[in-house]
């Protein structure tokens, strides 16, 4: 079946098929990259899918070659306040995580390429996550002197380990597809030309099946977590403004953007 626009976004995508709505990140010049207005276009697309009795399972993708890259370091060059418009991001992308937990429907992450970042923290708090197999992935944050946001901290352990994170952290590695299918950061891989269909052959599985059901499990695993989800992500948001405030974050942000090696001095 043909998919249908639903409604108009300038960061945004969403289209729907048979019960699926599809929310695509749309800014693939810069690698679908998180700032303030694709925050807002996206919080205002889950809403519109957790009312929507016509959307029995969300899939959330990229446009063009990234899934989402992370942050939209870029934004903040020309900030005075580099920890405000942190602040500022955070606070929506909460807002966010928790939206995509609460979705009373499942919600499937479809990885089309490269993931950084906050990118990995959304996937992350996906109930599903199909991956292409040319998919490279890596934590960002640390390498920019910030810290992981997102409910990063308390998703990504919760699927790959505490050992595993620490390590995703400490070194940030670039791993591949099949290594993120074997720490259990992701669910299934396949091929590129096959993302689209084997996602949305799941997809259509799910919303032909018991809704509620699915409904009352997600909410029940929520409940045996979202105190600690909403513990963290305060606890990530007063670490990244802290962080926001260092030299190593400057100096991160600034080497990011000039492709160099940053030059940290641990303050």
């Amino acid at each position: 079946m043909k998919k249908g626009h639903i409604m108009k976004f300038d960061n945004i995508i969403m289209q729907k098929e048979s019960g699926v709505t599809i929310i695509k990140l749309n800014r693939p010049k810069e690698f679908n990259a998180i700032n303030a207005d694709l925050l807002s276009d996206f919080m205002k697309a889950v809403e519109f899918t957790m009312d929507d009795p016509d959307t029995k399972v969300v899939v959330i993708t990229g446009e063009g070659k990234a899934f989402c890259s992370g942050g939209d370091l870029a934004s903040f060059k020309g900030s005075p306040d580099t920890a405000d418009t942190l602040r500022q991001l955070i606070k929506i992308f909460n807002m966010l995580i928790i939206g995509i937990r609460r979705m009373p429907k499942p919600v499937i992450a479809m990885i089309n390429g490269t993931i950084a970042g906050g990118g990995i923290s959304l996937a992350a708090a996906c109930d599903l996550r199909v991956c292409a197999s040319s998919v490279k992935f890596k934590q960002a944050y640390t390498s920019a002197g910030l810290v992981p946001d997102g409910a990063f901290t308390l998703m990504v352990p919760l699927l790959i380990g505490f050992g595993k994170t620490s390590e995703l952290y400490l070194l940030d590695p670039l791993f591949d597809a099949k290594q993120a299918l074997e720490m259990g950061l992701v669910n299934k891989v396949v091929e590129d030309a096959e993302l689209e269909k084997i996602t949305m052959d799941i997809a259509l599985q799910l919303a032909e099946g018991p809704t509620v059901s699915y409904a009352i499990v997600k909410e029940n695993l929520n409940n045996a977590m979202f105190s600690l989800l909403e513990r963290q992500l305060e606890l990530e948001r007063r670490g990244m403004i802290w962080a926001g405030k260092t030299v190593d974050a400057r100096e991160g942000i600034t080497a990011f953007l000039e492709k160099r090696r940053p030059n940290f001095i641990g303050r």
